[in-house]
């Protein structure tokens, strides 16, 4: 005996397989296996002679005003150059001037691992006003959705790992307020500037975010640390791994011996 739906049945069964229909065409779909997206978004005060307590170096990278020339963003070993030369990291977009005070920035996604990167190149005398951006994210404050493509990353209070990278400028001045943590959120924070394990323990703590990474001494704060860092963090590796993974590749770098790179690095409170 062949059984039949009654044509209303049929009329919301096919209404309801089309709602599907249009929900898998315009939601984001992650592939089996793939771990949903997360962001590293870096705050980049590029060096700058003129207007920071550095050692000098040569004028050509210590210009904060040219970002392609600069110690910390377009040099060989420089935020920008580092990553986009990396056979890991894929260049989706680079955009001039997208804020007054930024002079670039980066978007990057890893080749195997869902991780997008977003960097962005302060004018170096605008480094307390990276500092700050820098610390309000990481207190979950300035979220931003960035187009990158076809379609947006997380960025800002948004990114799930905030990174500063420079000058150690809390040396040359004070903040007159920290921000404070906008909700309960996981975030963490690597800071590669000299002794910001000291300076940054107190704005760190008001912002609610863990520190992955700091220092303890004067380093260098170069691209090779950050990446070694991030190839340990997007595998969730332990905080102490991804501490040896900086050390190493500092070590690598510098020369200045594995166990002084392993006491320069420190992770946790």
């Amino acid at each position: 005996m062949e059984t039949s739906f009654p044509i209303s049945h049929l009329r919301r069964r096919r209404i309801w397989l089309l709602f599907l229909s249009l929900l898998c065409w315009f939601l984001p779909r992650i592939a089996p296996g793939q771990n949903p997206p997360r962001t590293v978004h870096v705050f980049v005060a590029l060096a700058d002679n003129k207007n920071q307590g550095i050692v000098p170096v040569p004028a050509k990278l210590g210009n904060g005003e040219d970002a392609e020339a600069n110690l910390y963003w377009g040099s060989a070993y420089g935020i920008k150059t580092f990553f986009v030369r990396s056979r890991d990291w894929k260049l989706l977009a680079s955009l001039k001037n997208p804020k007054p005070e930024v002079l670039e920035r980066c978007i990057l996604k890893h080749r195997r691992q869902n991780v997008y990167f977003v960097a962005d190149a302060y004018r170096g005398i605008q480094i307390k006003h990276a500092i700050v951006d820098f610390l309000e994210a990481a207190a979950g404050g300035n979220a931003e959705q960035v187009l990158a493509g076809a379609g947006s990353v997380r960025a800002g209070g948004n990114a799930d790992l905030l990174v500063y990278v420079g000058h150690e400028g809390l040396m040359d001045f004070q903040l007159t307020t920290l921000p404070q943590s906008k909700n309960n959120l996981s975030r963490k924070a690597i800071i590669l500037a000299c002794l910001s394990k000291s300076y940054f323990v107190a704005p760190l703590r008001a912002a609610g975010a863990y520190p992955l990474l700091w220092t303890t001494g004067l380093m260098a704060p170069e691209a090779y640390t950050l990446k070694s860092a991030l190839d340990g963090w997007m595998v969730n590796e332990s905080d102490q791994q991804i501490r040896q993974r900086a050390a190493a590749a500092y070590d690598q770098y510098q020369k200045c011996g594995l166990n002084a790179a392993r006491r320069l690095f420190a992770t946790g409170w």
